[in-house]
């Protein structure tokens, strides 16, 4: 590994890790900030002081919010993320089962996005006349307005009235198509620029001069080249996948991090919501940090940039 390449995995480290951190103690302090907390409902039932009391000693509610917020961060060297109010279980046992699901379907929302938009992109930029790109034009210009609850509960429909897709809770195609269709749409329209561009440029023309077939031009010359744009702004194809995900999980009962942090906003949970601020920002963190990766090994000019 050379000097370039270490110093710049460690600064993207380095990077995540801070942005992890201040994800998850903004949605600490907010949640501390907003008026009500878990203690509301028991002191509403009409609960002595002195239970109440001891509810939010125990959930470190009576502390002051610089101490309560250091006490927390610390609990997260030892992978302590506290204890639900809700139900008193664990929150990073609550919060990695929840991730897990999550995660699976945003991989597989994003590996089915990316295996229609990206070719679909190809297609589009390097044959600007053709009917396929008209059609494939309008179809992604709609979907990426679409906003995805108006997508999702589209799909819901088609499945309900055809059979075609399982609206039942916990299946896959579902939410996955919710998720991907869109990301596919934008990843088309990405990738239609970039290789329209790519294609363009002299080292395509004079390489059809040479008498290279165009098939090779396109899938091998210009798609190269149109592959790094789109790395560029992976970062933001990763947060869009995963702020959707949230209305997407909610719409269709997945058991992912979407549903269960509006659970626990509503009950005011105050751990709970920390943790799944955690472990969204950690996704995304991670997916960022891939995409560097690649960025890096597809053009070496990026390790120098830090």
């Amino acid at each position: 590994m050379s000097i370039a390449l270490a110093r710049f995995i460690a600064w993207r480290l380095l990077v995540a890790g801070l942005f992890v951190l201040v994800v998850s103690s903004s949605a600490f302090i907010l949640v501390r900030l907003t008026p009500g907390d878990a203690s509301r409902e028991a002191f509403q039932t009409g609960v002595s002081d002195a239970s109440v009391a001891a509810t939010r000693h125990r959930l470190g509610l009576d502390q002051s919010l610089p101490v309560h917020l250091a006490a927390w961060i610390g609990g997260l060297a030892r992978f302590d993320l506290g204890t639900s109010s809700n139900d008193g279980r664990p929150v990073a046992g609550v919060v990695a089962s929840h991730m897990a699901k999550t995660a699976s379907l945003a991989g597989l929302a994003l590996v089915l996005a990316a295996a229609l938009g990206l070719p679909l992109g190809i297609l589009t930029g390097t044959r600007p006349d053709s009917w396929v790109t008209s059609i494939v034009t309008v179809v992604s210009l709609v979907l990426v307005c679409c906003p995805p609850i108006i997508g999702t509960l589209a799909l819901s429909l088609l499945g309900a009235s055809t059979g075609l897709i399982s609206i039942a809770p916990g299946h896959y195609l579902w939410p996955t198509l919710a998720l991907a269709l869109p990301l596919a749409a934008m990843l088309e329209r990405l990738q239609s620029q970039a290789a329209a561009e790519a294609f363009a440029a002299p080292d395509i023309a004079a390489a059809a001069a040479r008498g290279v077939p165009v098939g090779r031009l396109v899938w091998r010359h210009a798609s190269r080249q149109a592959f790094r744009p789109v790395l560029g702004v992976a970062g933001i194809v990763v947060a869009t996948l995963f702020s959707g995900s949230v209305a997407v999980e909610t719409i269709t009962s997945w058991p992912g991090l979407g549903a269960l942090m509006i659970q626990a906003l509503r009950g005011r949970d105050l751990y709970l919501v920390a943790g799944c601020a955690l472990a969204g920002a950690t996704l995304i963190a991670v997916g960022n940090f891939c995409a560097d990766l690649l960025r890096a090994a597809v053009d070496p000019r990026v390790r120098l940039i830090s």
